[in-house]
């Protein structure tokens, strides 16, 4: 029986399957380079292009030396990780439900371009449409009927550094703390409007965005501008095609002129810059779907999991680790928690290192795709160093556990951070 490719969850379990037989197309790299590169996987572990070395090495380079970056990155709202920068998450304190431009974290694999509204077009191709590329200007896109959604977008690797730090273990990757998060209110056109006025068939399985940055080069092999399929069924779900962040014109760093936003999905889903998408009738491949952002090593299947597609469910305090605070003085302890599954609908917070946990004040409407907000009126009673710990429980009754699954990439970190403070 016809395994049907429409349909997300068959989609995923079927597309390594096809992969490894020769039945996926490698969308625009060689498929004897994509082979090379599993050969030096094999030997050395998953290939990582943000960083070498351990996430558990030192992370924090000076502030001139983020390539690329147009916004300024003061040390105060941001820690600098190569190509990008995290969002330090105490400067998200008093800041309001969204996050503000100049604090949302930046998530590049080369250089921010600048490009011009002017000049940017989009060109939908493919051999699932029912005729010939159809180009779209920016006015043509702002023409089309706009949508509105307050959506989070957080990178794979958000929250990478507690693998090595809590549980022991070594990942490769930019070494996240739990800043490489941000929620905005987006504004822009539903894929499904463009692909539909392009002339989508049937017969389509894969929709392939492809941004407009530099080309990333690893290990000698070009793997051409970052891309990263959808099944169609997403596609044409609730993904849209944005050109405005929290009122404003999207700007150059987060994606501008126009972005991919893919709600729940992890980041690299929502590709920035996006310059054309092909619509297929087969199942494609890149490598971002293949050798990265899928979890390997021990505790996962022989050959990997499938591609990943759903982000996890974190909380983080709006508290500097490693903070003092005085005794005998109640403090408002603030933080945020947010899952890619459903909305979270309760969180929990221990003084005491985990000893007895009281559940905290929501202060924002759970809703899918966002994170809620929320306190808890603290007093400590004795002085010396104690450790925070906050827990998240979703609608699908999913809460955070003690350790997180590893994964030599160091994906989907989920589990409770401890955050020690002094009590003075």
């Amino acid at each position: 029986m016809p395994v049907d490719l429409s349909d997300e969850s068959q989609y995923d379990r079927a597309r390594l399957h096809q992969w490894a037989r020769g039945r996926a197309r490698s969308a625009g790299v060689d498929r004897r380079d994509v082979l090379r590169l599993f050969a030096a996987a094999a030997a050395a572990g998953p290939l990582g292009l943000a960083a070498a070395g351990s996430a558990g090495a030192a992370a924090n380079i000076g502030a001139d030396a983020a390539p690329g970056i147009v916004k300024p990155l003061p040390p105060e709202l941001f820690t600098i990780r190569g190509t990008n920068a995290e969002t330090n998450f105490a400067a998200l304190h008093g800041t309001g439900h969204l996050t503000p431009l100049d604090r949302f974290f930046v998530r590049n694999h080369t250089v921010t371009p600048r490009l011009a509204p002017a000049d940017w077009r989009l060109n939908v191709w493919g051999d699932a449409l029912a005729g010939g590329p159809v180009e779209f200007s920016y006015d043509l896109l702002r023409s089309l009927p706009a949508v509105e959604r307050t959506l989070f977008i957080e990178c794979a690797g958000n929250g990478r550094s507690f693998y090595t730090t809590q549980q022991g273990q070594p990942v490769t990757g930019t070494a996240w703390t739990l800043g490489a998060i941000g929620v905005a209110r987006w504004r822009g056109v539903r894929l499904s409007d463009v692909l539909r006025r392009a002339g989508v068939t049937r017969r389509a399985v894969d929709v392939l965005p492809r941004g407009l940055d530099d080309e990333v080069i690893t290990n000698g092999v070009n793997l051409g501008r970052v891309r990263r399929p959808l099944p169609v069924s997403k596609a044409l779900d609730d993904v849209i095609l944005a050109y405005e962040m929290n009122g404003e014109p999207l700007p150059a760093d987060h994606g501008g002129p126009v972005r991919v936003v893919v709600p729940d999905w992890i980041g690299i889903s929502s590709i920035k810059w996006v310059g054309d998408i092909e619509v297929s009738a087969q199942p494609l491949y890149t490598p971002w779907n293949t050798d990265l952002y899928r979890l390997f090593g021990p505790d996962q299947p022989p050959q990997g999991s499938a591609p990943l597609t759903r982000q996890t469910l974190k909380t983080a305090f709006e508290l500097q680790s490693g903070a003092t605070v005085p005794v005998h003085r109640t403090r408002l302890l603030t933080g945020r928690s947010w899952s890619g599954a459903a909305p979270v609908h309760r969180v929990e917070v221990s003084t005491d290192g985990g000893t007895r946990w009281q559940r905290a004040r929501l202060r924002d409407t759970p809703r899918r795709g966002s994170w809620v907000r929320w306190s808890l009126p603290w007093t400590p009673r004795t002085t010396g160093p104690t450790t925070l710990l906050a827990r998240a429980t979703d609608t699908t009754g999913r809460t955070q556990p003690a350790t997180a699954a590893h994964n030599t990439q160091g994906y989907l970190f989920d589990a409770v951070v401890r955050h020690p403070v002094t009590v003075v």
